[in-house]
């Protein structure tokens, strides 16, 4: 199943920083960026947030599930956060600000 482009509209709009929330289709699903750096993704029409330190706020709230089979674990994030927690926008530019800047591809001649 995929994500429908409504589905990551109303996720950016949750989030609100126009400027700072980006998303890019990716294999029928979408992964969400802040500050240009990936910080999660949206799968099936759900918020899949990186596990890490900077989103440790997350482990008693949400259930841990895997973005496709064999995955490693994503922090599976409710709606009822997603609409109602005014902090998510912040943990996700945390986690933004330690992980690594996509690299960039070489254009194939």
């Amino acid at each position: 199943m995929s994500t429908r482009r409504e589905t990551a509209t109303f996720m950016l709009e949750q989030l609100g920083h126009e400027e700072r929330f980006s998303v890019k289709p990716m294999f029928g699903e979408f992964a969400l960026y802040a500050d240009g750096k990936p910080v999660a993704f949206i799968c099936d029409d759900q918020l899949l947030v990186k596990i890490l330190p900077e989103s440790a706020a997350l482990e008693s709230r949400c259930e841990r599930a895997q973005a496709y089979p064999g995955s490693k674990d994503y922090y599976l994030v409710p709606e009822s956060i997603i609409t109602g927690d005014h902090k998510l926008p912040d943990l996700l530019l945390r986690i933004a600000s330690v992980v690594p800047a996509p690299k960039s591809r070489k254009k194939r001649k």
